[in-house]
């Protein structure tokens, strides 16, 4: 059987247009068959989500967008909304079921089913309105997590601007001055130092043979406390039998008889500070003193005049002269005699 031209190009016209037809409804989101599940939600906004951009559930196509509308007139919170059909067999969106819509990846937008976990509550039927959300843009969230560092930095180089002009009002020319003479005065004192320095290391130069003595008198006392060692112990032991004695003895007759002691003395000096009594008297009178000075000057001359010129005072008779001078029994001359002996 012979097939006409126009048969065959009716034919190829009929399947070209079923294609095109097919083909626009998969761009719009549909089956080639048909038979999708239908569903809708309320946007504040699209979220850059588009016809024919995929519906997943963790990250799995499971349908596709159909369409995204402006609802004028409608609640701001819901003034966009948007068809998606879910192609899955045997799907179904239990009660609860939220969808997000956003960046699937960091170059795909789309819409992401949460699925409700109750499943008591039953299922969404095909034309049923789910709640939605639109996910944060990326740049909205480096916007939010930017924004305080940005005004952090904006205060810092505040901060540093102010700092740098104080710092150029520093180096004006009498704040360079300033630093000049202080630096001039920095310069005098280490040299200050670097001659005190000097003179402390003459010093210790000098004072080197007198501490190598002393190291070495000190050495030398170690040495005799050393060889002393024993008779230290000796001394510790007798110093113990006398603590041991004193524990034993009447303490507490010995201490008041100290206190007494104490009392009597403590009397005896405020009388020799008042000036009362001998000892008083002889502290503050200094005419006594000065007498006694002189007294003792005109004893060491006479003393002296004995030794130089001792016939004045004492004289001997040869073969039964005449004694002249002042007479002296013997005892008096053995005495005058050993009082000029002490005498240097």
């Amino acid at each position: 059987m012979k097939i006409s031209k126009e048969f065959k190009t009716g034919i190829i016209t009929v399947l070209a247009i079923g294609l095109l037809i097919a083909g626009v409804n998969f761009l719009k989101g549909n089956s080639f068959f048909g038979g999708d599940q239908t569903y809708y939600a309320y946007l504040p906004s699209s979220g850059q989500v588009s016809s024919a951009t995929p519906v997943t559930i963790n990250g799995v196509t499971v349908g596709r967008v159909q369409t995204v509308d402006f609802i004028p007139g409608n609640e701001i919170n819901r003034s966009v909304r948007i068809s998606f059909s879910i192609q899955q067999e045997n799907l179904k969106l239990t009660k609860g079921t939220k969808i997000e819509a956003g960046s699937l990846d960091f170059f795909n937008k789309g819409i992401m089913l949460h699925l409700g976990d109750d499943h008591s509550k039953g299922y969404y039927s095909p034309g049923d309105t789910l709640d939605g959300y639109v996910e944060v843009a990326m740049m909205a969230q480096i916007k939010d997590y930017a924004d305080p560092i940005t005004q952090k930095l904006q205060v810092a180089l505040g901060s540093i601007d102010k700092m740098v002009n104080d710092v150029k009002a520093f180096w004006d020319t009498t704040a360079t001055s300033s630093l000049e003479e202080s630096l001039g005065e920095i310069k005098v004192a280490i040299h200050s130092f670097g001659n005190a320095a000097k003179e402390i290391e003459s010093l210790v130069v000098d004072e080197k043979v007198k501490l190598s003595k002393i190291l070495s008198n000190v050495e030398s006392i170690t040495l005799n406390l050393k060889k002393s060692n024993e008779k230290i112990e000796g001394i510790i032991g007798n110093v113990e039998k006398l603590s041991d004695d004193l524990v034993t003895s009447d303490f507490k007759g010995v201490i008041e008889n100290a206190k007494n002691t104490l009392a009597e003395i403590n009397t005896i000096l405020e009388q020799a500070n008042t000036g009362e009594g001998t000892l008083g008297k002889l502290l503050s009178d200094e005419t006594l003193y000065n007498e006694l000075v002189k007294t003792n000057l005109d004893l060491q001359e006479l003393v002296n005049d004995i030794q130089v010129h001792p016939e004045r005072y004492i004289h001997f008779s040869v073969l039964g002269a005449k004694t002249k001078g002042v007479p002296l029994t013997k005892t008096e001359e053995r005495k005058l005699k050993q009082i000029l002996d002490t005498i240097p």
